[in-house]
């Protein structure tokens, strides 16, 4: 059933010209005494291509109707991560194309989400937060504390981060996967 464009949101899949495509970015614009519209990006899942694109503010789009599944990461081979369907035990092979940016935060054993359309998988979602260990940063300043300003930090996976003066190689800390951002030390 088609939604108003205007209730898009970033992430969403949608239907358009066809073809599947991901909402990177949407904007609501209604400039002085024109009618409004919506500018996206819209990501084509086929080819990977982004561009953009403006709906009119009465334009309709199609959502895709996509099923989602728990799927466990096993290992990573190459470009191909394997993965484990949660319900069926099948074995799936997804490459970087499908896994995205997210593919970086992917940890053994770790239960993610994966979309599917059409008996495919054209997206996945990893937990918000997920636990990594510092692999580099400067070492903790004499009298640091948590309140101190942030330090750059290099974790395991590969991702820097800003963390607090205090922390050093090897500590564990929370990261929020949806910008990167330091959350919280973890103990062990």
């Amino acid at each position: 059933m088609p939604i108003p464009a205007t209730q898009m949101r970033v992430g969403s899949v949608i239907l358009h010209e066809g073809k599947l495509h991901r909402v990177v970015m949407k904007q609501h614009i209604t400039p002085g005494n024109w009618r409004g519209m919506v500018q996206s990006k819209l990501q084509n899942l086929e080819t990977g291509t982004i561009y953009e694109h403006r709906f009119r503010s009465t334009d309709t789009v199609e959502p895709a109707r996509l099923e989602d599944h728990e799927l466990q990461f096993l290992y990573r081979s190459g470009d191909d991560f394997t993965f484990m369907n949660q319900e069926t035990y099948e074995m799936i092979n997804l490459g970087t194309d499908v896994l995205g940016d997210n593919a970086k935060y992917l940890q053994e054993n770790m239960v993610i989400t994966a979309q599917y359309f059409q008996d495919s998988v054209v997206g996945i979602e990893v937990p918000m937060t997920a636990v990594y260990r510092i692999a580099e940063t400067d070492p903790p300043m004499k009298g640091a504390t948590a309140s101190g300003g942030p330090k750059q930090a290099v974790l395991e996976n590969g991702i820097t981060v800003k963390v607090p003066q205090h922390l050093s190689t090897g500590d564990l800390v929370k990261i929020d996967t949806r910008d990167d951002s330091f959350v919280e030390r973890v103990t062990e």
